[in-house]
């Protein structure tokens, strides 16, 4: 197994001279944690090298207390180390210059798990174009993804879709690091910020999470293993639907299913089109909150079998196919508001055109609807090569 260092270990390893009288700002989660479970917040107040001035949190807050709200509570004063601590997940998304004014640099240490519709990318996004427009240096600490940099998978975001959970074309599951989705935005569409990169060290694409010595440590609450960060690339989709994603369950988005729904017909069904790297078990589950709350639902798990040959992505469009097909009366889209949208359907928000949708809705084949989305992923691929800092 890889002795692998984050960004985080290796500011304190060997960079810390550099940023030395600073007063810096640090966006974190409580997955932002060294190679020694010690939290960046920790690591950075104590330094007395700088100034620790400003804490900033993604969705969920920065104590990751939060489920899904559509906004969140207020700003506040850290208890116990006196300093600001702003929420990006409320009615600013982006950091005010307010907030930066009495900042030199910001750094950045969130867990991304590979997905565009995964939020806390779109605050590092948001964060470093604020920094260019106040002068402010910005910092990356890197992280691997955890399901792999080398697979990249899905429709790439449609401009007149873009939203929170996609701002910039590219697909739902990228294979990229936060750090190289920074250099990538920053170099390919001239935001101009003052970025630097830490990059993790011994990492390689090819590599997921527990390959390496890296601890899992939830980044969101329903995000509790390694196993749904496998799955979400796809079985997100499902949010955009009446169907449960396993919310309210020990599961979430591994469980997948409705009261109006067969298990043993949606498993069969699935299970007949041998998708690659996937085995649909058929379940019951009562949410304890969330979609169909105290109902029981009949649906599937999602099993990885084959992570190598594994396409969340597909997977995800089949188990909306199988629902359409198997209760077509009863299964239905979700209605806004979504995630700051108040008009757009959710599932054209989670898959960054309509088109999917109404695809869907006509029958089309999934190789047909797969198809469709080839040209796009392969531009983006053109111009994801020249941002990657890690090995094949």
């Amino acid at each position: 197994m890889t002795t692998c260092l984050t960004g985080l270990d290796r500011l304190f390893d060997d960079g810390i001279a550099r940023f030395r009288g600073l007063r810096v700002g640090l966006i974190a989660n409580p997955a932002s944690v060294d190679r020694s479970l010690v939290h960046a917040v920790e690591r950075f107040a104590r330094c007395p090298a700088w100034r620790l001035a400003a804490v900033f949190g993604p969705q969920h807050g920065a104590r990751a207390d939060r489920q899904d709200n559509m906004i969140e509570s207020p700003d506040e004063i850290d208890p116990r180390l006196g300093i600001p601590v702003y929420s990006l997940y409320s009615q600013n998304r982006k950091p005010l210059p307010a907030m930066l004014k009495d900042l030199d640099v910001l750094f950045c240490d969130l867990f991304d798990v590979g997905t565009r519709a995964y939020t806390f990318l779109w605050t590092a996004i948001l964060a470093m174009q604020s920094c260019a427009e106040n002068q402010k240096r910005f910092v990356v600490l890197d992280r691997p993804n955890p399901i792999g940099g080398s697979l990249v998978e899905g429709p790439v975001l449609n401009m007149g879709w873009r939203s929170f959970i996609g701002l910039y074309p590219i697909p739902m599951r990228h294979g990229l690091t936060m750090g190289e989705l920074a250099a990538y935005v920053n170099s390919e569409f001239g935001i101009g910020a003052d970025l630097e990169v830490v990059p993790a060290v011994n990492w390689d694409r090819e590599q997921w999470l527990d390959d390496t010595d890296l601890p899992w440590v939830m980044p969101s609450p329903n995000m509790p293993t390694l196993a749904t960060a496998a799955v979400y690339p796809g079985a997100v989709l499902v949010e955009g639907t009446n169907l449960s994603e396993g919310r309210g369950t020990t599961r979430p988005f591994e469980l997948i299913g409705a009261p109006f729904l067969d298990a043993h017909r949606m498993a069969s069904r699935l299970n007949a089109l041998k998708l690659p790297g996937a085995h649909f078990r058929p379940v019951w589950f009562r949410p304890t909150f969330d979609k169909w709350c105290g109902q029981l639902c009949g649906g599937v798990q999602i099993h990885v079998t084959g992570r190598s040959c594994f396409q969340p992505f597909r997977t995800g469009l089949a188990i909306l196919r199988a629902a359409i097909e198997l209760a077509p009366g009863q299964f239905a889209w979700r209605q806004p508001p979504f995630e700051y949208e108040y008009e757009k359907l959710p599932i054209d928000i989670l898959a960054g055109t309509d088109r999917l949708r109404r695809r869907l809705d006509e029958g089309a084949p999934l190789d047909s609807i797969e198809a469709e989305w080839q040209p796009d992923l392969l531009s983006f691929q053109s111009a994801r090569a020249r941002n990657l800092l890690y090995r094949a």
